[in-house]
């Protein structure tokens, strides 16, 4: 048993690597269709609210599985052999088999991330229960912040389940007690929900949106309302470097929104992993 152990202990980081090439090869199917998703949902409830009839061809199925990948220029489906992480990208030199088409950078990108992060989550953790949990937390954020991106729009799909997540997991103290995972939610969601407001009765523009708040909760109900001030000061910096960067370097309007979720998650798994050495180095 000692031995099964011991191996385990040797070959869970590279494996956490596989599998997050793996899982960051179908993040990129939730970034991409995730948000489709929510259109058409959003189209069937439109219709539903102004009484107008249905269209007259039922839309074909689409969802996370089904139908496979295809090039969305030409059209050709992706075949299987074409669709290993990473690899296939490089054989294919970055284009599709079929039209040429440049294929995005997206998604080897997201895939040697996944892969990254989830290896060192194993590191950090070990071949626990936290460093399980600690794999659906980086999966979870990097298909939030993929899709934020991209879209500016967090989906409830991803914030709501994260945040009963981690209530859930604190529920056995994973990572902080059940009192500041609660605590944080609540104070998480209220904090950017108190900027949103002072930020729309100053200036009278909305400054982000309630995606982010929730966003916020769900960190704060794995981490602990004490991770919140670290959370929303690494978030700000970055969040206001990268945004001055592309005003003075592309010339990028500043009233063009800069989505705020993808600092938010690289903050909360920063804090996740560092989170009690920086707070120590910064009281000291």
């Amino acid at each position: 048993m000692a031995a099964w152990v011991e191996a385990l202990a040797v070959w869970a980081v590279p494996i956490a690597a596989l599998f997050g090439l793996m899982i960051g090869s179908f993040l990129n199917v939730v970034i991409h269709r995730l948000p489709l998703m929510m259109q058409r949902a959003w189209e069937q409830e439109a219709r539903a609210i102004l009484e107008q009839p249905e269209a007259e061809t039922e839309p074909a199925r689409f969802d996370l599985w089904w139908p496979r990948s295809r090039c969305p220029q030409c059209g050709r489906e992706i075949r299987a052999h074409e669709n290993i992480p990473v690899l296939s990208y490089l054989l294919l030199r970055g284009r599709c088999p079929g039209c040429k088409t440049r294929i995005s950078w997206q998604y080897p990108l997201v895939e040697l991330l996944t892969a990254a992060l989830f290896a060192f989550s194993i590191l950090h953790f070990g071949p626990t229960a936290a460093g399980l949990a600690a794999l659906l937390f980086t999966g979870m954020l990097i298909a939030a912040a993929g899709i934020d991106a991209r879209t500016t729009l967090l989906p409830d799909q991803l914030t709501l389940s994260l945040l009963w997540f981690g209530l859930a997991l604190n529920v056995f103290g994973v990572f902080t007690d059940l009192q500041s995972a609660v605590i944080g939610a609540i104070a998480g969601y209220l904090t950017l929900w108190l900027v949103y407001h002072a930020f729309r009765l100053i200036t009278g523009k909305e400054g982000m949106g309630y995606g982010d708040f929730k966003l916020l909760a769900a960190l704060g109900a794995w981490l602990g309302w004490q991770a919140l001030p670290l959370i929303l000061l690494l978030a700000s910096l970055v969040g206001a470097v990268v945004g001055i960067t592309l005003i003075l370097l592309r010339g990028r309007d500043r009233n063009i929104p800069i989505p705020f979720g993808p600092y938010l998650a690289a903050a909360g798994w920063i804090a996740l992993i560092w989170g009690d050495a920086l707070l120590a180095v910064y009281l000291r």
